[in-house]
């Protein structure tokens, strides 16, 4: 479990290094969903310092530890080692970062702007997690966790006070999970204050599978949104949350996710990945009902996404 203490020490530390992200409050008629009206809140995450609200976590767990002269490692399927790279950047360290072979060339071209060395390590984020395991053996390097790390959570949780400081408490929320990080952070500072919806591709349903087990399980990983929802189990520290205060888990088809994710460009000029397009694609979809009056809160948190793939 995250205290909220710890949310808020995050918060302070990494403050000058990150944006408050815009909230948007739009009638769902707007997002062209039927039925009685409600509100919804876009929260423009993908708008963060390095396109994604991992830049939250990665800060907060670089500026916490003292940083050795062999810099940060990490691995990642591409937004985790976006956001550690900029950090590294920002606070002037090397950075190593392994991805898998399924990270899209968008994010590998962004990492590489950002100076980090790019190691490309196995099919999947395990594969990568593996092999940069053994390298900060050998080299002594901080490693971030894309998910895993207690600074990581505190500094995703960091978004969902900024959320309350904002707007309020939603009556619910819709969350995309890969490894939990976000969730997990989400989940401690709302602390059953609001119904929480983790949403998965079906072809990449960690959080689900470890619902139906009753303990987290490996799951094979594929489809759209691999290489930002890649991971093959759910975190142990999000699954502490998850058991503590209890949420709904929704699995969503590929065409639905990129239904919407083309949906939020063409109508909004949004543009996000397809990991960031699960929240409105459980309202399109119908996966998720809200009634009449309802706030409903969609977190867009990612933006790492080749352009040309959205017309």
């Amino acid at each position: 479990m995250i205290p909220a203490a710890d949310i808020e020490a995050a918060a302070a530390r990494i403050a000058p290094h990150v944006r408050r992200t815009p909230l948007w409050v739009l009638r769902s008629g707007e997002l062209g969903l039927p039925g009685a009206e409600f509100e919804v809140w876009l929260k423009l995450e993908q708008l963060q310092v390095s396109g994604s609200f991992k830049a939250r976590g990665m800060f907060n767990r670089l500026l916490a530890n003292d940083i050795p002269a062999a810099g940060v490692i990490a691995a990642s399927g591409g937004n985790a080692g976006i956001a550690t790279a900029t950090a590294a950047r920002a606070l002037g360290v090397p950075a190593e970062i392994f991805v898998p072979t399924v990270i899209s060339p968008a994010k590998r071209e962004r990492l590489e702007r950002l100076g980090a060395t790019v190691v490309i390590a196995g099919a999947a984020y395990a594969d990568a997690f593996a092999a940069c395991q053994q390298r900060q053996r050998e080299s002594g390097a901080l490693m971030t966790h894309a998910y895993d790390q207690p600074e990581v959570l505190a500094g995703a949780g960091t978004l969902a006070r900024e959320i309350e400081q904002q707007a309020g408490v939603p009556d619910a929320l819709l969350v995309s999970v890969g490894g939990g990080g976000l969730v997990g952070g989400i989940a401690s500072w709302f602390a059953g204050r609001t119904r929480i919806v983790a949403l998965e591709p079906e072809r990449a349903p960690t959080l689900h599978a470890a619902l139906g087990a009753g303990t987290p399980v490996d799951v094979e990983v594929g489809g759209i949104a691999a290489d930002a929802l890649g991971a093959r189990r759910i975190g142990a520290l999000a699954w502490d949350v998850v058991q503590r205060h209890p949420l709904q888990s929704v699995v969503l088809r590929d065409e639905t996710i990129l239904d919407a994710q083309k949906w939020l460009w063409q109508s909004l000029k949004l543009a996000v990945e397809p990991a960031a397009a699960l929240p409105l694609a459980a309202l399109r979809s119908g996966a998720v009902e809200a009634k009449a009056g309802q706030r409903i809160c969609l977190v867009l948190c990612g933006a790492n996404v080749d352009p040309a793939t959205l017309v």
